[in-house]
């Protein structure tokens, strides 16, 4: 069984109160920039929605996508693509990630193309990738604020979470995801690079994650590379609009080509960054996400 398959089955994963209400953001929020893949401008809208319509990707009202693991797609090298129909939105882990961890949990998320070169992109978006981190995104939720989001009878809903029951992981190759039963949430990554020493073997855990925790120690942590992939990169058409002011990069014989790092384990901590955007794609009807478990990530 696959994890996300685990992570939806009923015997697995009991539901139950968080103990909140279900919540909105307060007011619309625009923010503009470059995807990293493409290169493209794009503007991304954030705006209001009732309780229990959950987060989901809204294109000239023609399609929606709900941020769904129902709407993964299985084959997005190096970001993660949601696509139905013929619609698709790339890099959404980022912004995913700062509304699972500011609790926004119903949100309509319009992503427009600023300049239109060609048919694909009606239907092909990405969110802009900004500084690499999920900084911008926090700091313009904290803005707008929060508020808590009534049904169309004018009715609040409890915030349910789903707590894991048992053990279940999934392995590729020295490559692990594993979810152990936990009173509240925690994550815990490790990330390996012996060929880049700069980086070398990182661990990183986060208890409890909260708005506060994510702020402070997840959101800042931007996107890395190493500097000798990158050409390969650019052979595969990506990271086009990758820049030294949008991730940190890394030479193997060199070490880190733009210092400072915001944290001496910013890879790892950038990686919990990533884990809890694509972990949010459990939501359901404006549910968490996260799974109530001590989720453990290596390499």
């Amino acid at each position: 069984m696959t994890l996300s398959g685990a992570l939806k089955s009923s015997s697995i994963i009991s539901w139950k109160s968080s103990g909140r209400l279900q919540q909105t953001i307060r007011r619309c929020v625009e923010v503009s920039g470059k995807g990293l893949h493409s290169g493209k401008e794009s503007t991304v809208k954030l705006w209001p929605e009732m309780a229990q319509q959950g987060r989901y990707f809204d294109f000239h009202s023609k399609c929606s996508i709900p941020a769904s693991i129902d709407f993964a797609q299985q084959n997005s090298p190096l970001c993660t693509t949601l696509s139905a129909d013929r619609f698709k939105v790339r890099t959404v882990e980022h912004l995913l990630s700062a509304l699972e961890a500011t609790r926004i949990d119903n949100c309509k998320i319009q992503v427009f193309n600023n300049d239109i070169d060609s048919k694909e992109d009606y239907c092909d978006f990405e969110v802009p990738i900004l500084d690499g981190s999920a900084q911008q995104w926090v700091e313009a939720i904290e803005k707008a604020g929060l508020v808590v989001a009534v049904d169309e009878s004018g009715n609040s809903c409890e915030t349910m979470a789903p707590y894991l029951n048992e053990p279940v992981y999934v392995c590729k190759n020295d490559s692990f995801v594993a979810a152990i039963p936990s009173p509240n949430v925690r994550l815990t990554y490790g990330i390996d690079f012996s060929k880049a020493c700069a980086i070398g073997c990182q661990w990183f855990s986060l208890a409890p994650l909260d708005d506060s925790s994510y702020a402070k120690q997840i959101a800042s942590s931007r996107t890395f590379c190493i500097y000798e992939e990158v050409e390969q990169m650019h052979s595969m058409g990506l990271i086009k609009g990758g820049t030294l002011e949008n991730a940190i990069v890394c030479s193997a014989s060199k070490g880190w080509l733009n210092p400072p790092l915001r944290f001496p384990d910013e890879p790892c901590r950038h990686k919990i960054l990533d884990l809890i955007g694509d972990l949010s794609l459990f939501a359901r009807l404006g549910n968490q996400g996260l799974p109530v478990a001590h989720v453990i990530a290596y390499k």
